[in-house]
């Protein structure tokens, strides 16, 4: 039997009483299903519900077969080495002692039929990129981007009749995405895939839309899907113009109506007063003026409700999903101001960025290089967070960064506390009013950072950032649209685009890069920082 997964009458709300689902209905056949939804939507909340890593509050999950998420954000415990993440250090471990003579038979039990497993665990590596990581290697000497394959390498092992993955080309070279996008391309499953990754997306069958607890189906990619749905709001609005000239209409008549009464009333009362019918007639006609006036305003209040309501239908299904506001403080530099000096780096973990770099101005760097290169640790050092072995790494401005982990925030504060950490000088209305520009207004700015959802996590670490004193001058972003709708992505251009500071921002999402004006390109590759002059940010194809 083929797997599937079904969702029946699905609901979930976190502890502070925010509701997520109320009776979420969703079936996910074979195939590959796009999930998209604004942030804080509930796409990750829905895939933990389908893991079974959070318990509905009511409903039910059914799954057929064996179930395997990749989480939007992979935190592997440093010490463990490939093998255990990968799931096979027992049946290794018994291999080994197997071939070196120890016939127990709990070696043969723990190995089973699977006597190629090494061999299968190098070949999954090496689909993915990571033939040079060794089977006794530990996560600790491999990039952020390179423990994301990790556990996907796990996962392609297993073969999970449903794979569940959330947003996984975060932290993925150009290299790695490709071999992500043909392991997505060739699996015979279930697979449900959270992206804002427009390449990914157009790998999928469908296109699940969850909006506002519910979830709306489109068949094809992401391109169907982006025409699909640009058909659909072209008639909405086209609907909001409809039904706002039939509410004018409408209450012309209803004006008009009241004019024709009052002056049935004047009349009547005008015979009333000369007395030209006899009495009991001129009360009867009264009355019946009276009924028909009461039916005749009636008929028109009602029709003027009915448009009301068939606006507010037209109005609510044009989509104005909120976009975060991002005001950057003023921090203009004059062009010929030294901003960073960088002589000859040897960073921690063996790291090296050979070569030297000025930056003055307002210039824009866009700091690029496959998995493991050493850019992450590049941005710690220049951000003061590690020391260089060797080498000058000197900032003459403030700078701030904003880590790939977003680790900046506690999880046990609300988001409101987080930011005034940053800025002790603020005052809570200062603080909230610039939380409500990023989306978190009222009780929202009250929530616990720990239970934000990745792109909300963001929004939260952007505001920090901005509102830390002094304001910088210099931004470092490491991987800055990770976990981000493509909604927040166009914002975070936008804001990017005032912003009259320095900018390092590395990361492997080139049409980002592209659209925030970069002035110079360095390649981080082999130890060596240098400077890309063909104009084209990205890998050799």
């Amino acid at each position: 039997m083929s797997a599937s997964l079904t969702c029946t009458s699905l609901s979930f709300a976190w502890p502070d009483g925010t509701a997520v689902f109320e009776g979420l209905d969703a079936s996910f056949g074979p195939g590959r299903t796009g999930l998209l939804g604004v942030n804080g939507a509930g796409k990750s909340t829905l895939l933990k519900l389908i893991a079974g890593q959070l318990t509905p509050s009511d409903g039910t999950v059914r799954v057929s077969g064996e179930v395997g998420r990749l989480p939007q954000i992979v935190t592997l415990d440093t010490r463990l080495r490939v093998d255990e993440v990968l799931g096979i250090a027992a049946r290794r471990a018994a291999l080994h002692a197997i071939e070196a003579g120890d016939a127990a038979e709990e070696h043969f039990e723990t190995l089973g039929d699977d006597w190629d497993v090494e061999e299968r665990a190098l070949a999954a590596l090496g689909e993915l990129g990571l033939g040079h990581v060794g089977l006794d290697r530990t996560v600790g000497e491999v990039s952020g981007g390179e423990s994301v394959l990790l556990r996907l390498a796990s996962l392609l092992l297993r073969r999970p009749d449903v794979l569940l993955l959330d947003e996984p080309t975060n932290n993925l070279d150009v290299y790695a995405r490709r071999r992500l996008y043909a392991a997505v391309a060739s699996w015979p499953g279930v697979l449900v895939v959270v992206s804002h990754d427009r390449e990914l997306l157009d790998l999928v069958d469908r296109i699940a839309d969850l909006r506002s607890g519910r979830i709306t189906w489109y068949g094809g990619n992401f391109s169907a899907y982006e025409e699909a749905l640009a058909v659909e709001q072209e008639a909405a609005e086209r609907m909001v113009r409809v039904a706002e000239a039939d509410l004018r209409r409408q209450k012309r008549e209803l004006t008009d109506a009241h004019v024709v009464l009052a002056r049935r009333r004047r009349y009547g009362q005008k015979m009333y007063d000369t007395k030209r019918e006899p009495r009991a007639v001129m009360k009867m006609r009264r009355r019946t003026a009276q009924e028909s006036a009461g039916k005749y305003r009636v008929l028109h209040e009602e029709k003027l409700a009915e448009a009301k309501e068939r606006l507010d239908d037209a109005v609510e299904a044009v989509r104005d999903d909120d976009e975060i506001r991002v005001d950057l403080p003023f921090t203009a530099v004059p062009p010929g101001r030294e901003v960073l000096t960088l002589r000859d780096l040897e960073l921690v973990h063996g790291t090296r960025a050979r070569g030297g770099l000025d930056l003055r101005g307002p210039e824009r760097v866009a700091l690029i290089g496959r998995n493991g290169a050493g850019k992450t640790t590049l941005l710690r050092t220049i951000a003061g967070e590690l020391d260089p072995v060797a080498g000058e790494a000197a900032a003459h401005v403030p700078l701030r960064f904003l880590p790939q982990r977003l680790d900046v925030l506690d999880d046990g504060l609300s988001v409101a506390e987080n930011v005034a950490r940053f800025a002790p000088g603020a005052t809570d209305n200062r603080v909230r009013a610039r939380l409500a520009r990023f989306l978190f207004r009222g009780a929202r700015a009250d929530r616990p950072a720990g239970t934000l959802s990745g792109g909300e996590r963001f929004r939260a670490a952007l505001a920090a950032l901005m509102l830390a004193e002094p304001a910088p001058q210099l931004l470092l972003l490491d991987e800055p649209t990770n976990n981000l709708d493509m909604a927040s992505v166009r914002q975070l251009t936008s804001a990017l685009e005032s912003y009259e500071g320095a900018l390092i921002v590395a990361s492997h999402d080139m049409p980002f890069l592209d659209s925030v004006g970069v002035t110079r390109r360095l390649l981080l590759e082999e130890g060596e920082l240098k400077e890309i002059t063909t104009g084209a940010v990205g890998y050799p194809a």
